[in-house]
């Protein structure tokens, strides 16, 4: 495959497919490199528990779609 260092899918992993609505999984990004950020590409959601905010990426999709692994990139440079 073509540019195969953005692009690595897992289809044995026990979590494959881990979002829904997705055609073409990149498990590159499986832990998303953007969630200690406080603010990233992504769609999260914050929630409060107690006097904490958590970041819930569940529906987030971003790092997972092919097309995004050079925003990702240059959005780490910063």
């Amino acid at each position: 495959m073509e540019n195969s260092y953005k692009f690595f899918k897992n289809e044995a992993c026990k979590y494959y497919p881990c979002h829904k609505g997705i055609e073409e999984i990149n498990c590159l990004f499986c832990y998303c490199p953007m969630y200690l950020r406080e603010k990233c590409l992504g769609n999260p959601k914050y929630i409060k528990k107690g006097d904490r905010t958590i970041k819930v990426c569940i529906n987030c999709t971003f790092p997972h779609q092919v097309e995004n692994y050079e925003k990702i990139m240059e959005f780490l440079k910063k």
